[in-house]
């Protein structure tokens, strides 16, 4: 089981002290393609995925498939 933490590449503050601890933290250039980056973290076995509020803007229907089972879960960071 493999943990992630997803932001888009503008965004600079959030996560940074999981990244000074050397967490993986995977950054998104373009936020249209949030459901794409989604499915591939989950094909490379990530099962747990925290994201920030700003990226699961654009990730509705993918938010909602994962939320009905027990493998995948996916976290929403508060806003800051």
């Amino acid at each position: 089981m493999k943990i992630t933490l997803l932001k888009g590449s503008n965004d600079t503050k959030s996560f940074k002290i999981f990244e000074s601890f050397g967490a993986n933290v995977q950054k998104i250039d373009d936020l249209e393609k949030t459901d794409e980056k989604i499915k591939e973290l989950i094909n490379n076995d990530y099962r747990t995925i925290i994201m920030t509020n700003e990226v699961a803007g654009f990730s509705e229907s993918i938010i909602k498939k994962y939320s009905k089972t027990n493998e995948i879960k996916i976290i929403i960071a508060p806003p800051r």
